[in-house]
Parts: structure tokens; sequence; C-alpha cells
């Protein structure tokens, strides 16, 4: 434990499924005993058939609040109270606090995505992105970009069950929004090849570079690349993949997913605390996850 746990110690966790490769308990316990708080944070696994009896019964135990991972992101608002504009806007969320009972909901992922960003010299207010990828990850990107002031979007997927569905954030953003948002056919390589090339982003948000695809890329397009553009890629195991060694070789700004993994986590905690993780010392955990 990373705390003396006493009666008064207040409980977190994550509930998502698989969940032994969670980093997430000892980011936040390494935290709270860095900053003397009597937290302490546990992984749950939990799927969409117990979740909402789960959160109920965090809700019950006076839990100060719980991280929402894989698959339950996007059904976990239905059990809430509330759910901030970023959450219900991407239809997604990763971060809920308990207050007295009444539980709220927020999506920190593209919270995570944008101070990647900006933690590499990138404007967000005013800028354009071409996004690849239609999935929940994809969601809260836009979500959080619209949100945050960025100009414009062209959103590229494949014709699968999710492009539907960024149809319609799409739709959604635009009409609450001063972001002009677009869902284009990943196929269409003209078009795309048009959209990168008046970008100031370009970003992969699907899985096409780990696990089983990994040395794969959503493009292969060299020619996409060029100097001043940042790129970034959700992914961060591994931490270059074949899309960012591309972008590279060609003068790109590249980024990996670890800082979006270690700033959302950084969202969540002040949420829950009101005080600021202390982020050299939990980023060591992040980059050997």
């Amino acid at each position: 434990m990373s705390v003396d746990v006493t009666a008064k110690t207040k409980l977190l966790g994550v509930l998502g499924t698989p969940i032994e490769h969670s980093s997430s308990p000892k980011i936040h316990n390494t935290a709270f005993e860095a900053l003397g708080l009597d937290y302490e944070y546990l992984a749950f696994d939990v799927g969409p058939e117990t979740l909402g009896q789960a959160i109920e019964g965090l809700r019950a135990l006076g839990a100060r609040g719980f991280s929402v991972t894989m698959p339950n992101k996007q059904i976990a608002a239905q059990y809430l109270d509330e759910v901030s504009k970023e959450g219900r806007l991407s239809g997604s969320v990763n971060c809920v606090l308990n207050e007295d009972g009444r539980l709220k909901g927020y999506n920190t992922d593209g919270y995570g995505f944008m101070e990647t960003l900006r933690s590499n010299g990138v404007t967000i207010e005013g800028a354009k992105m071409t996004l690849i990828g239609t999935g929940g990850a994809s969601a809260a990107i836009c979500t959080q970009a619209a949100v945050d002031g960025m100009r414009e979007i062209a959103l590229f997927g494949i014709k699968d069950p999710t492009f539907e569905s960024g149809r319609r954030l799409a739709e959604r953003l635009n009409e609450s929004t001063e972001c002009k948002v677009e869902v284009l056919e990943l196929s269409d390589e003209e078009l795309l090849r048009k959209h990168v090339a008046q970008s100031d982003v370009l970003g992969n948000a699907t899985p096409v570079g780990m696990g089983k695809m990994e040395g794969k890329s959503p493009v292969n397009d060299t020619s996409l690349f060029r100097p001043g553009l940042a790129v970034m890629d959700v992914i961060y195991n591994p931490r270059k993949t074949r899309f960012l060694e591309m972008a590279e070789q060609n003068g790109c700004t590249i980024m990996n997913g670890q800082n979006m993994l270690l700033f959302q986590g950084a969202k969540s905690f002040h949420i829950w605390t009101g005080r600021k993780m202390p982020l050299e010392l939990v980023r060591p955990i992040v980059e050997g996850h």
C-alpha cells in the first residue's frame, strides 16, 4: 500500500476488463504518497454486464470517485447523475467524481491529447487537424479539440460500425461548437492528402501499430509528412510506431501516447483531490508501462 490505510482513507479505483496490465494504481498511489494524501486507488475487473452494479456499489461505499476504462467508457454515463460537456458531446466517460452521493462523469482523454500537443509547442486555437479513426479515442480527442477552439477537423475512417458514430459526433460538434468537423473515408487518398497538406496536426486514434498490428501504419503514403507538421499517435506501446517512424524520417515533430496517458491521469487526479499531480515523479512509471 502507498499509505497507511485508516478508517478515514478515501477509496478510488479503475473499472475495466482486462485490468491486470493497468499502471493507474501505481501512478495514483505514488502521487498520493508524495503529497501525503489519505487516498487508496485500486483496480477492479469489471465489464459492461456488471458495470451498473459496480458503480452503485462504489456510490454506496462513499468512494471519492473512479476511473472508467475499456470496454466501459461509452456506457458509463447511463449510470451517472451528471456528465460534463466533453463527456456528453463525445459520448464517453473515463473519470467519475462522487460528491455526497451524486456522481458526475468527465472525459479527460481528449485533454491528455491536447495537453501533449501544447507541451510540444502546438497552438490549438485556430488550428486544423486531420485525425485517423472514428472510435472512442477519436471522439474524445475531437470533442476536446473543438471545445478548446480548434478551427477545423477532418476525421478519416474506414466503413466499420464506428463510422456512423463519427458522423453523429460531427453533427453534435458542428451544432455545439465553432469548429467545422467532417467525416471522410480513409480510402480516398487524394482527399486525405489534400486535408493533411492544410493541417497543423495529423493524429492516429486507431490501434493500427500495436499488438497484432505492430509494424503497420494507418497510412503508408510518406508524402503526407512534411517538416513543421505535428504528428501524434495515441499508442504508447511500442513507443515509436511505424506511423511515427515515417513522420520522423520526413521532419515532423512526433509524439506518442505516453504523455496523453500521463496528462489525462493528472486531470482526473485534480478532479478528485483538487491538487496537481507531481508529474515528474510519476512520469517514469508511465514511461515504463
